[in-house]
């Protein structure tokens, strides 16, 4: 079943925002009341205080910089591995709904032909303006994982590195994140080659103990993927994957802050560890996100979703149906910090776990006009990508003004 997104109205390119409340700059802990000035999709100037200026009028509203989701495989009855043209569309519509204004298409561990098609279909995505998000990159998760750890990959897929077969992925397409297993026999070399490529390499679906991971941190691997989940877990006497995440300063974990995935108290620890700039909240979304729950499907697998959770035949989590707006309201709840505190964690933050925060995630003059416009319930007003807005919420026509 696929989910009919109508196509949206046309809506303005903007020349500002007026009257919102938003964090200034990056590490901003607190939020102004003022103006955000856009040119040419990117924020062009800042001015403080109410306005009657012409412009979207943000009354009663937070803009946050643009959410970024670095690990998604799909919504809406679209999935990155279906290789469609008018999937990856569907997928960045649909996000759009959800505050995200630029994700990484997330692939499976599967043969390397249907993977080699995925990547090949993200470039020639990329040759048209996105009709909602837009694509960062690629992430490939897998195929070179530990079978300790399948998760919901499938595990007759996995598969010690291989740098040829990689080097096809890269020329395919713009590979920029890949999750792997460090302690598998080849991977070292793959992560050498994948960090001179420019491609970020995460840890996850890892036996690793604790050493093993700390040396692969050493080596350059700089995330953690869906951290707790299909990774060795910490314990007083054997720290694992979980322990090297959690102490060390330099890795970037991921959470998919769903209260399946994770208990909020795990969210709690997750969030004291790390902090707002090392912690990144992700989606793991399939392509059930966003339809009624039954059987679906993730990496020719048939997939059963109910009351909020995907799991595979044998009970096995299989991604999720979260949105990026709602992991935010739950990671609130779990931890308790405020918006001030949190806002990084769903921009600011996977930018930088991206390489591009010099960009991407701040509100500030000469960053991207990427921005998510939230009343105050943190649900979704407006999106916008590169200073056009993308999704208008439904009744809030009269806030365009003539801006």
């Amino acid at each position: 079943m696929t989910l009919e997104l109508s196509q949206p109205i046309p809506l303005p390119h903007l020349s500002a925002l007026v009257n919102a409340r938003f964090p200034m700059g990056l590490g901003a802990n607190s939020f102004e009341l003022g103006s955000l000035l856009l040119a040419e999709g990117y924020i062009e100037g800042v001015e403080g205080g109410p306005s009657s200026a012409p412009g979207f009028d943000a009354t009663s509203c937070v803009v946050l910089p643009g959410f970024i989701d670095l690990h998604i495989h799909g919504s809406a009855g679209h999935d990155t591995m279906d290789a469609r043209p008018e999937s990856l569309p569907a997928i960045s519509r649909f996000l759009a709904q959800h505050g995200v204004t630029g994700f990484t298409p997330t692939t499976m561990t599967a043969p390397h032909p249907p993977t080699l098609a995925a990547v090949r279909n993200v470039a020639a995505t990329l040759a048209a303006p996105m009709p909602g998000a837009a694509i960062l990159g690629v992430h490939l998760e897998g195929p070179y994982i530990s079978p300790r750890f399948p998760g919901a990959q499938a595990k007759e897929n996995i598969r010690r590195a291989n740098l040829a077969e990689f080097g096809e992925l890269l020329t395919a397409g713009p590979v920029k994140l890949i999750t792997l297993a460090p302690e598998e026999p080849g991977a070292a070399a793959l992560i050498d080659a994948a960090l001179v490529a420019g491609v970020r390499v995460i840890i996850g679906h890892s036996a690793a103990s604790y050493d093993q991971a700390i040396a692969s941190f050493d080596r350059g691997v700089s995330q953690a993927t869906h951290t707790f989940n299909a990774m060795t877990g910490l314990h007083h006497r054997e720290p694992g994957v979980v322990g090297a995440v959690l102490t060390d300063e330099r890795i970037f974990a991921q959470l998919i802050a769903d209260t399946v995935h994770v208990h909020p108290a795990a969210m709690a620890v997750l969030a004291r560890c790390k902090g707002p700039d090392r912690l990144l909240l992700i989606t793991d979304a399939i392509r059930a996100t966003g339809l009624p729950d039954g059987e679906s499907e993730l990496g020719g697998q048939t997939v059963f979703v109910r009351d909020g959770a995907c799991r595979l035949a044998d009970g096995t989590l299989a991604g999720s149906i979260l949105t990026m707006d709602a992991a935010l309201r739950y990671f609130l709840a779990a931890t308790g910090w405020p918006l001030e505190k949190a806002w990084p964690i769903t921009s600011c933050t996977p930018a930088a776990a991206l390489g591009i925060a010099d960009t991407f995630g701040v509100i500030a003059p000469g960053y991207r006009a990427d921005l998510v416009v939230l009343d105050a319930s943190l649900e979704v007003v407006a999106t916008i990508v590169g200073g056009r807005i993308v999704y208008l919420r439904e009744g809030e026509e009269r806030r365009l003004g003539n801006g």
